[in-house]
């Protein structure tokens, strides 16, 4: 068992609301997501301990044992090449929560005609499932509980295949 703590303030809301049917659909994992709140520039921390491994100005991936953790700011943009982001860390790196990744303005992204929700996913969802979440619609400060990610034990996960 494993918590997924908040990377960022926000308001929390079912994937199923993320205006991306890729997210919204749960085709990249299962999770939640942020309303980010508050004025300015946001810095967004590392939700769980383990190493980044992937890192772009608009999301990341840290590698924690067993699953992957994606963090995506905002929708669409990846259009934006950069601008308006600023990276603190680098491929590879180990972190723990906490630890700041990358500076950006969610209102900016909001101005230009894009979605600040942000999409916080569990990859390699077959080892688990989430458990004891935060309740939807609450206001998150950084580095509040999101979840809890659940192991699951390989013999419960194919117990359908037993009575096949």
């Amino acid at each position: 068992m494993t918590a997924i703590a908040s990377p960022l303030d926000g308001t929390l809301m079912p994937l199923s609301e993320v205006p991306d049917p890729v997210f919204a659909q749960g085709l990249v994992g299962p999770g939640v997501a942020l309303e980010p709140t508050g004025e300015g520039d946001v810095t967004v921390v590392a939700p769980v301990a383990g190493r980044i491994v992937k890192l772009h100005p608009h999301a990341f991936v840290i590698q924690a044992e067993g699953f992957g953790v994606l963090v995506h700011l905002g929708i669409d943009t990846v259009q934006l090449d950069g601008e308006g982001f600023t990276l603190h860390a680098e491929e590879g790196h180990e972190v723990v929560v906490g630890d700041p990744l990358i500076t950006w303005n969610p209102a900016g992204v909001v101005a230009g005609g894009r979605s600040a929700v942000c999409p916080i996913v569990v990859l390699d969802a077959s080892s688990g499932r989430i458990g004891d979440a935060a309740v939807t619609g609450e206001r998150i400060a950084c580095g509040d509980r999101l979840f809890q990610w659940l192991d699951v034990p390989e013999q419960d996960a194919n117990v359908c295949a037993q009575h096949d």
